[in-house]
């Protein structure tokens, strides 16, 4: 629960504050962002199959951003646009993620009303 209100803090601090990323660097950034999303609900996941490791969420986490990071540069460097691979593959998996979460509080939800 500790990253999903790390998102949240994060989420807050950048929507009040003034800090402006340039132009140039804003694939860059919107790739951490969804490699950093989509590790946190992965974590989420996992938390509530029990399977969570944090060593294996920080690496993902940090691995995740750098390899998304590497791709974007390798495509602008041969002038392919690999940004919208990067993100058809984050955005694919975050949903992936997002929906087995829901359906296990579904899960849960109704066992609880079952009781």
């Amino acid at each position: 629960m500790l990253p999903v209100l790390g998102l949240l803090a994060g989420f807050v601090f950048g929507w009040i504050s003034s800090i402006t990323v340039p132009v140039e660097y804003a694939h860059y950034l919107s790739i951490a962002l969804l490699a950093g999303l989509d590790s946190v609900f992965g974590g989420a996941r996992s938390y509530l199959t029990k399977e969570f490791d944090k060593d294996v969420f920080f690496t993902g986490f940090f691995g995740n951003i750098l390899l998304a990071a590497v791709i974007l540069l390798m495509g602008e460097r041969l002038g392919v646009d690999l940004y919208l691979a990067v993100v058809f593959v984050f955005v694919f998996r975050l949903f992936k993620n997002l929906a087995i979460i829901r359906r296990m509080g579904l899960k849960n939800l109704m066992s609880l009303k079952k009781n």
